[in-house]
């Protein structure tokens, strides 16, 4: 099957080498720190656009943009 690069990322060698090397406990500690600083990230854009908003709308865009649409 052929990898469409436009729908999917991939690894190259060398980091998927290092990514086997963990163990499962420390890969899911890498995806839950890359989820924060993601929503992090996001919060601070979303302050610096909308600066009217208070936290409360402001977490639930987050929320939205984060569950694609599903909250």
């Amino acid at each position: 099957m052929k990898i469409d690069k436009r729908n999917i990322e991939v690894l190259d060698d060398q980091m998927a080498r290092v990514l086997r090397k963990k163990t499962p406990q420390q890969r899911l500690i890498i995806a839950f720190n890359m989820w924060g600083s993601a929503k992090k990230q996001l919060t601070n854009y979303l302050r610096s656009l909308h600066s009217d908003w208070d936290e409360k709308k402001i977490q639930h865009e987050v929320t939205r943009r984060l569950s694609h649409g599903a909250t």
